[in-house]
């Protein structure tokens, strides 16, 4: 779903109103239909001016607006997140068969990276910014998890992932575990960046393999970040760089109007 303002934003009230509406909604699928209602009934554009501080004059003056809208969104779900609770596993006899694709492209499009010659970069707030060959990563303590991959589209799929624990990754390499944001940058050209604190989480992996396989490329090989706590475009494939840095980095998606913190 792509989020974008209208040319007649400012001159049509009700559409500046539904585009809020829309972006609140996308940014919490959990929303009840009751009250996604309640919201599309209730919200004015008194109220939009007095909960984002943008005085509703002109198209620029609306897009500041629903610019913090998303930023709103953002922030409370960054207060709502909980470092601590784990996302739902499940048996493997409940995995989806065959896993879906999804990508900004085509299947037969997929990436084909020589993982002989594959050199993962660490850039940013780091204390060793060597780049780590893919034997590397599997000589790492490695973990699994059956876990339900959520799509911003509104579907899931439960798959098997096994990796290196992310947090422990980061620590490795001496990241400053103070700093806001961690970027990726992929060898599809894809990009994208989660906070700190889901970074840390316990169940955030470097996956390296999936269904006890080595990660096909059609999945990310050689590597994708698996972050159970959010929608899937917040899980890159095909990861060649990890940046730790306090600047916001946006992303693919994310710098198209969808949510930022992207909490599933």
């Amino acid at each position: 779903m792509k989020i974008q303002a209208s040319a007649r934003l400012a001159m049509d009230g009700d559409a500046v109103l539904k585009d809020a509406v829309d972006r609140i909604v996308f940014a919490n699928p959990a929303l009840t239909s009751t009250r996604r209602s309640f919201l599309h009934r209730s919200l004015t554009l008194g109220g939009l001016s007095i909960l984002t501080g943008c005085n509703l004059v002109d198209n620029c003056s609306v897009d500041n607006a629903l610019m913090r809208v998303s930023r709103l969104n953002d922030d409370a779900q960054a207060w709502l997140f909980d470092p601590k609770r784990l996302a739902p596993t499940y048996p493997e006899s409940m995995i989806t068969r065959p896993f879906p694709f999804n990508a900004y492209y085509g299947e037969d499009e997929v990436h084909q990276v020589d993982g002989g010659s594959f050199r993962l970069e660490v850039a940013g707030l780091v204390a060793d910014k060597r780049q780590w060959r893919l034997s590397e990563l599997r000589a790492m303590p490695q973990i699994e998890q059956v876990t339900r991959h959520i799509y911003v589209e509104g579907w899931s799929a439960i798959g098997k992932w096994g990796g290196v624990s992310f947090g422990r990754f980061l620590r490795q390499v001496g990241a400053d575990l103070t700093a806001k944001y961690v970027g990726f940058k992929c060898s599809d050209d894809y990009f994208t960046s989660i906070d700190m604190p889901n970074a840390l989480h316990p169940q955030t992996i470097l996956a390296l393999t999936y269904d006890g396989q080595v990660l096909p490329p059609k999945y990310g090989y050689p590597m994708k970040l698996r972050v159970p706590t959010k929608l899937g475009y917040k899980n890159p494939k095909h990861i060649q760089a990890i940046f730790v840095t306090n600047n916001y980095p946006g992303g693919y998606w994310e710098d198209q109007g969808y949510n930022w913190f992207g909490s599933s």
